[in-house]
């Protein structure tokens, strides 16, 4: 690859606008649903995803569930969606006020990280 188009998938990367939100996995056979901010939805939907189809997820609570229930029994999703306009700003705010909306929502919802504690 030459450094003219390095340079120009560079650039593309840079002014990507990933979709921000709230994610949920969400287990059909018991209910229990996980939820967390993200940066990039489909990025964090398949890390998490990897990470509990290896074993490896930091959550043990939602990773023992995967493993007795398996990928089919989970429904993954993007519960809300942040409209921003600029990638670079620190959208931390809005999306905590996102996840909080969600959590009022379902009252038994746990985070996705965080050994799913509140």
């Amino acid at each position: 690859m030459d450094i003219k188009r390095k340079k120009e998938l560079l650039q593309e990367w840079k002014n990507r606008h990933p979709e921000m939100g709230v994610i949920s996995f969400r287990c059909k056979e018991t209910g229990e649903s996980f939820l967390e901010i993200s940066n990039d939805t489909k990025a964090d939907i398949n890390s998490n995803r990897f990470q509990l189809s290896m074993g490896g997820h930091p959550n043990k609570i939602i990773q023992g569930i995967w493993n007795e229930h398996g990928e089919e029994s989970f429904e993954l999703s993007v519960l809300r969606v942040l409209k921003y306009k600029d990638p670079s700003d620190d959208h931390t705010k809005e999306l905590k006020k996102l996840i909080e909306e969600c959590f009022e929502e379902d009252k038994k919802a746990r985070k996705l990280k965080n050994n799913g504690k509140k």
